[in-house]
């Protein structure tokens, strides 16, 4: 299951580069680090999702997701 978000974005030379910050139930949680980063296309689809694994202020580990194509940002839920 996955909630959409909204997300502080390092923008680096692409833009929108990597979450430093997101909001979660009305919470801003910071990124304290990135933990794994792939890149991967959704079968069939040509969806492509940047994924992350972070360490958030809150101290537990998230997975955040931001479609490429809309432009939006999913927490998922493990």
């Amino acid at each position: 299951m996955s909630e959409q978000i909204t997300v502080i974005p390092y923008a680096g030379y692409r833009g929108d580069e990597a979450p430093r910050a997101f909001f979660l139930g009305g919470v801003r949680i910071d990124v304290a680090s990135v933990l794994e980063f792939w890149v991967e296309e959704a079968a069939g689809t040509r969806v492509h999702l940047r994924l992350f694994v972070v360490k958030g202020s809150d101290g537990r580990t998230h997975t955040l997701a931001c479609d490429e194509e809309l432009g939006m940002w999913f927490h998922l839920s493990p």
